[in-house]
């Protein structure tokens, strides 16, 4: 099959698939993030009562991830390049889909290895290292913060992650909760006629969808369950 010809493959990817790689999943159930209140450390709101606290939490974050290795899920998915179109539409700030190999990826929810100007968020820079420190400006003469979207905050990724599950043959959706909006409404962009695949130890309770295949295992295992039930799927032009 020629390389205009592949199938377009989404994947919507969460906390689910970095937690095998060690890198913990986004809160507790009791609303902590590594200790932290999630609004202390996650909002607009936290970073203006706290520059320093929330510097050292996404350093303590980049510091974890630089050592993290993609697993199994990361490399199947960027290996799925030969037969199939892969977008990866990531809700995870980690650069492990990069590491593993992925070419197409959206980042939702921004990119913990770059840093974003305080009043103009078209302004970012890669971050040499793990550390952002106070006293670190944008060209604007700014305070630099974590390039990451927090709550309260619009997700620019969100036209281009819709765009690409409009034209999708086949949508994954692995190791999220589809609990956080507007990333879980992504899902209701999908053709009805396409294969939906949900990979997660626990499946999210969802409305009835046709061509819909829940895959109950971790992000590793359920991946390769996946390609096998993408190879028999009779995708009709």
């Amino acid at each position: 099959m020629g390389e205009q010809e592949k199938r377009k493959l989404v994947v919507l990817t969460g906390a689910g698939i970095s937690a095998e790689s060690g890198i913990k999943t986004f809160r507790d159930d009791n609303g902590l993030w590594e200790g932290h209140e999630v609004m202390d450390v996650a909002t607009p709101e936290g970073w203006q009562r706290n520059r320093e606290l929330v510097l050292d939490f996404y350093n303590q974050r980049r510091k974890a991830c630089l050592k993290a290795k993609p697993n199994q899920a990361h490399l199947k998915l960027a290996a799925l390049e030969s037969s199939y179109e892969v977008t990866i539409i990531t809700q995870n700030v980690d650069d492990l889909h990069e590491k593993a190999g992925s070419s197409q990826i959206i980042h939702l929810h921004g990119e913990l290895c770059k840093s974003q100007s305080s009043i103009d968020p078209e302004i970012t820079y890669p971050i040499e290292g793990w550390e952002l420190k106070l006293g670190d400006k944008c060209e604007k003469g700014s305070q630099l913060r974590p390039f990451v979207v927090w709550f309260g905050e619009p997700v620019p990724k969100m036209t281009a992650a819709i765009a690409a599950v409009q034209q999708a043959d086949a949508l994954a959706v692995i190791g999220t909760s589809l609990l956080v909006y507007p990333a879980a409404g992504l899902i209701d962009y999908v053709a009805a006629n396409i294969p939906k695949f949900i990979i997660d130890p626990k499946i999210p309770s969802l409305y009835p969808m046709e061509n819909l295949f829940p895959i109950e295992e971790k992000a590793g295992t359920g991946v390769m369950k996946m390609e096998n039930l993408l190879k028999s799927w009779d995708f009709k032009n």
